[in-house]
């Protein structure tokens, strides 16, 4: 198989690490190599994060090239309009429908930009959700990203059940439950 490149992207404190290392463990208990890359902007002033997972018989090294990504998983959408040129021809990219604006617009120093999805509709195949409505309707907001994860699963190849033995040992244990519901809730979307 050649190696599936990964994407996840989003805003500090939004769990785009927590992601990546569900989506790694799941690959490597699939029996595939594995490689990560963190690349990190001002992650605890709500500056952009990306992660690159790749995986797959032979991966040689970690980051992703422009236009070589099978799925983006974003969790912002600015983030996701950064990030979209990394899309494959005909690749997925699973967009979390939330706004969080960055230090530039918080100033006034830039407007954030109007349409974005419309805007990536035209050139991508974009699934769309609001994970963070989804996830209050679970009780707890903060696990959007797994709601966001479970779209994009359905675009990679592992099992509902593979899923959730990693997220059992991923995730702190006191929250197990939550998300496995969070990403059952994206996953039969």
């Amino acid at each position: 198989m050649a190696a599936k490149n990964i994407m996840i992207v989003g805003v500090g404190g939004q769990g785009t690490l927590l992601t990546s290392r569900i989506l790694g463990g799941l690959a490597i208990a699939g029996g595939y190599d594995v490689k990560m890359s963190e690349v990190h902007g001002m992650a605890q002033r709500g500056g952009s994060v990306v992660t690159f997972v790749r995986y797959g018989e032979n991966v040689a090294e970690p980051i992703v090239e422009e236009g070589q990504a099978d799925v983006i998983i974003a969790f912002e959408k600015l983030e996701a309009l950064r990030y979209a040129h990394f899309l494959k021809k005909d690749g997925a990219l699973i967009v979390n429908d939330w706004r969080i604006d960055p230090m530039p617009v918080v100033i006034g120093a830039a407007e954030y930009p109007e349409h974005i999805i419309e805007d990536l509709r035209e050139h991508y195949k974009v699934y769309t959700v609001n994970a963070t409505e989804e996830a209050k309707k679970l009780g707890n907001p903060k696990v959007f990203n797994l709601v966001v994860l479970g779209i994009a699963a359905q675009h990679m190849d592992f099992t509902e059940e593979q899923w959730y033995g990693v997220i059992e040992r991923t995730v702190p244990p006191r929250t197990v439950e939550i998300n496995k519901k969070a990403f059952q809730a994206g996953y039969h979307l």
